[in-house]
């Protein structure tokens, strides 16, 4: 998008239009860098003209809220302009922000000559995005009640779980010892696996109710743990008439949390066979390392995702014809990636499956330690 064309330009004449363009000055802002910080002056408003800025509120040391974000065609920083206050929030480019800055002085020059009409039209636009800011925030409200009754319900959950896991474990122990041939101790111990598994997802949704994922990053063959993960999963895929196929470098070594990461694959690849709906189907998992990092492809040829949810397929309590669903798979998943440095993306087409790209940064394990490797 051009200067002529954003929509803040066009409230005005075609003389005091060309004279804000004039002024403004077009920068091209990297992601994450901060636009300006909150309570610094109000100095110019901002056309986004390219990209998005995301607006945060500081709630401690490094630690913000997210407020709101906006998109190309949008334009913010005006209001400390007129009302004279420091800036309310924290802007900062999320990804990348193409920017036309226009300074104060140029501004009022251009407002003190403006028509009535173009300021009518100029505080109806404002009022709207403040009332949509609000709402913004309304939920954003309601959505952080419902996790921390979440959290309060978890922690009574995992307390419970403590005692009947244990009486599994130990019972499989038992087993084990007086069964010690290869068969039963191999059931035995996908028994303790899955137990394990069950303790640390708990973990994950209490973690992912309280805002962050605690990694406990390790040196992990990747391969390694993707074939743990198909024998974790034998029996449910054979269940479901799911066909899983890996491929993945078998020297590949990356510095992750496995559990988690695990995790992630649980829950999209659950959510591809649940759309499969008791039909036959087939799930790919594919690895490739690339120049900056390494990416994890999952697809699947299922029904795909409705369009109606793909815009907030990553955000909490969204899910589709799943009677049983929470709607925090892909939400959780995201939260584990987004903590290791990562991105999740998706592609889905309805009727004809849909393929989930992870994106890790690189940080490859030199292999000259092998026992510091998780294979």
């Amino acid at each position: 998008m051009d200067l002529e064309s954003h929509q803040f330009i066009t409230f005005f004449e075609a003389e005091q239009a060309a004279q804000l363009c004039e002024i403004a000055i077009v920068e091209k802002y990297p992601n994450q860098t901060v636009i300006f910080e909150e309570g610094a002056r109000s100095d110019c408003l901002y056309l986004l003209l390219e990209g998005r800025v995301e607006f945060r509120k500081k709630i401690g040391p490094n630690q913000y809220r997210k407020l709101t974000t906006a998109f190309p065609n949008a334009f913010f920083g005006e209001l400390g302009i007129i009302d004279g206050q420091p800036r309310s929030a924290q802007a900062i480019a999320d990804g990348y922000a193409l920017l036309g800055r226009v300074p104060e002085e140029g501004f009022m020059k251009v407002l003190d000559g403006a028509r009535g009409s173009v300021i009518t039209k100029l505080c109806s636009y404002m009022v709207q995005r403040l009332r949509d800011t609000t709402e913004e925030y309304i939920q954003q409200q309601l959505h952080k009640e419902k996790m921390v009754l979440m959290g309060e319900m978890l922690n009574t959950v995992i307390h419970d779980f403590k005692s009947p896991l244990s009486s599994i474990n130990l019972a499989s122990s038992m087993l084990k010892e007086q069964h010690p041939d290869e068969e039963t101790e191999e059931w035995c111990d996908l028994i303790q696996a899955q137990t394990r598994r069950m303790a640390a997802m708990a973990e994950d949704f209490l973690e992912f109710a309280r805002g962050s994922a605690v990694l406990n990053p390790k040196p992990v063959n990747l391969s390694s743990a993707l074939q743990r993960f198909e024998k974790l999963n034998l029996v449910y895929f054979q269940e479901a008439q799911a066909k899983v196929e890996i491929e993945c470098p078998p020297d590949l070594v990356l510095k992750i949390d496995e559990g988690k990461l695990l995790r992630v694959l649980q829950n999209l690849v659950g959510n591809a066979v649940d759309a499969f709906n008791g039909r036959p189907g087939r799930i790919e998992i594919l690895v490739t390392q690339q120049e900056q990092g390494v990416e994890i492809e999952i697809s699947d040829n299922g029904p795909g995702i409705p369009l109606e949810i793909q815009d907030r397929l990553f955000e909490s309590f969204v899910t589709h014809g799943k009677p049983q669903g929470t709607g925090l798979g892909t939400a959780i998943a995201k939260s584990i990636v987004d903590a290791h440095g990562g991105k999740i993306l998706f592609d889905s087409v309805p009727g004809q499956g849909t393929t989930f790209y992870i994106y890790l940064p690189l940080n490859l394990v030199s292999l000259e330690d092998p026992e510091a490797v998780h294979s």
